[in-house]
């Protein structure tokens, strides 16, 4: 029988967006007063309104947080930790209940009171090691802060003190199983609760060969959890404190449901609220419900990097400049395709919608700096993929 975290995960949708609209408006009152200009101002009656926000990516934080360091105006609450991730990045962090909303995974990869975790996420200067600690008190569960390395003296910890679950990457535990195996050691591992890598079936698998049954969940140092899976090949939930938007790369603009974009979050998180922040990871909405019960809406999980960045004869195309293209044209959507004759670049840009052939290859030379190949497709023509910006060269020799 299933178990919930809470309430909040079986509740009707109408429900969770209404609770959701009225925090959100709360948030951006606050945040606007706070912040003043580092946020755009507007207001929302609807969540479908977040669109009027710019999307903020992490160039612009970063700015924010050199003119006003360390979290560049974003802080509205008390912190306790300081962490930082590549860019650099900083980010706060707070012992309270969950504050980045970690419980919810845990539970439903069955961790509790009567489990000790070995947390082997790292301790220093990135969060990862401090939320899991932090989601594990929320279940109850006691925790190992084991961090990485030392592989021989984790098995050593696991066996003496009957590690009952696992949190750290997904390759990690097998490094950790098989060291065991190499010391003659048992080990009373059952659960795992893994992120920050691919999960492969064939390494799903081999946990469950062992008698482990190994949970993923999607997260970031900015926003905390994301969505969690419940179940193998059954999507992720999107957690209950956050807003997930897939967008067309390189713009703020919602793809139509089931289709491939971007993941933009807002955080309804009080202390820290970042709206509509750019993960840059790709992913898409998964139709129908959650066999488990739970009622948010599922995403496939990671799909790949939105930031599609190219150089093409020397120029590099953005994922931002596909996007001008589509408003400038009046196109329905856009595609740029890097290839190669012989030792020389070679671009194509194809278009979906009904426009002149002549004012789309100025739009490119216009935009792009470049010159290249322009296609005018029918509508519907283009893949759902997620792709703007396809590198199709090989460097084979």
């Amino acid at each position: 029988m299933t178990t919930y975290f809470d309430d909040l995960e079986t509740r009707p949708s109408a429900e969770r967006e209404a609770d959701q609209l009225v925090r959100l408006q709360a948030l951006i009152a606050r945040v606007q007063a706070h912040a003043g200009p580092c946020f755009p101002s507007g207001q929302i009656s609807a969540l479908a309104d977040l669109v009027r926000f710019p999307v903020l990516r992490k160039s612009t934080l970063h700015a924010w947080q050199k003119e006003t360091p360390p979290f560049g105006g974003a802080l509205m609450g008390d912190y306790t930790h300081v962490f930082q991730s590549p860019g650099p990045i900083y980010e706060p962090g707070g012992v309270s209940h969950d504050w980045w909303r970690f419980g919810r995974f845990l539970h439903a990869c069955g961790i509790g009171a009567d489990d000790i975790v070995q947390n082997c996420f790292g301790y220093h200067l990135t969060p990862a090691g401090m939320m899991f600690e932090n989601g594990a008190r929320a279940v109850g569960a006691k925790v190992l802060p084991a961090g990485t390395g030392q592989t021989e003296l984790q098995v050593r910890a696991a066996a003496d003190i009957g590690t009952t679950a696992y949190a750290g990457t997904p390759d990690y535990l097998k490094v950790i199983l098989e060291k065991a195996d190499e010391m003659g050691v048992q080990l009373a591992i059952t659960k795992a609760a893994v992120s920050g890598g691919a999960l492969f079936p064939q390494l799903r698998q081999y946990y469950q060969d062992r008698g482990i049954t190994c949970m993923q969940c999607y997260a970031t140092a900015d926003l905390g959890h994301l969505a969690y899976e419940t179940a193998p090949g059954a999507g992720m939930i999107v957690d209950e404190g956050v807003i997930l938007e897939i967008v067309t790369p390189g713009t703020g603009d919602p793809v139509p449901a089931g289709e491939v974009g971007e993941v933009v979050v807002t955080s309804l998180n009080p202390d820290y609220p970042l709206i509509r922040f750019a993960t840059g990871d790709m992913s898409a909405v998964l139709p129908g419900g959650s066999p488990c019960g739970r009622t948010n809406m599922r995403i496939k999980g990671w799909m790949g990097r939105a930031d599609q960045t190219t150089k093409i004869k020397g120029m590099f195309v953005r994922p931002e400049q596909v996007a001008d293209l589509v408003k400038k044209t009046g196109a329905d959507r856009a595609r740029v395709i890097a290839d190669r004759a012989g030792d020389t670049d070679t671009m194509i840009v194809q278009f979906e919608g009904q426009l002149d052939q002549t004012a789309a290859a100025d739009a490119v030379r216009d935009i792009l700096k470049l010159k290249g190949e322009v296609q005018c497709l029918a509508p519907d023509t283009l893949p759902r993929d997620g792709l703007v910006i396809e590198d199709r060269r090989s460097y084979e020799t």
